[in-house]
């Protein structure tokens, strides 16, 4: 099983280069492959093609109403700002998308900002 979630953390590493996130580091949580933006975790390998990414409960609700194929949860995961994710349906376009927004929402409010005016993307209105 090593070999499998080493395959899906170069994925997940590969996929953020290509963004050009910054400030990704590789770590673990709960034992579990995964990756921080400075101290935060913002995804992590769950097992064999499964991935848990951090997003916002509305945000998590309407993705898993758009693609049951690909995002779901377990009694666990409910009323916590994480959403499963099977690796093996996702494509890597839309899992940019994902892990962009995922390491968005855990990044501190200044780096995500200076993120997203390089990219020419909205920047967020919170404190």
């Amino acid at each position: 099983m090593a070999v499998r979630k080493e395959a899906e953390l170069e994925r997940m590493l590969r996929l953020c280069a290509e963004l050009g996130l910054p400030e990704v580091t590789e770590s673990t949580s709960y034992g579990a492959p995964s990756l921080k933006v400075r101290t935060k975790n913002f995804a992590s390998v769950r097992g064999p093609q499964e991935m848990v990414l951090h997003c916002p409960l509305e945000q998590k609700d309407l993705l898993m109403e758009m693609a049951p194929d690909i995002y779901w949860q377990t009694d666990h995961f409910k009323s916590w700002p994480g959403l499963l994710v099977r690796l093996d349906v996702i494509g890597d376009e839309e899992l940019k998308l994902r892990l962009e927004d995922a390491w968005r929402f855990r990044a501190p409010k200044r780096l995500a900002d200076s993120y997203a005016a390089s990219k020419g993307m909205p920047i967020s209105d919170e404190a």
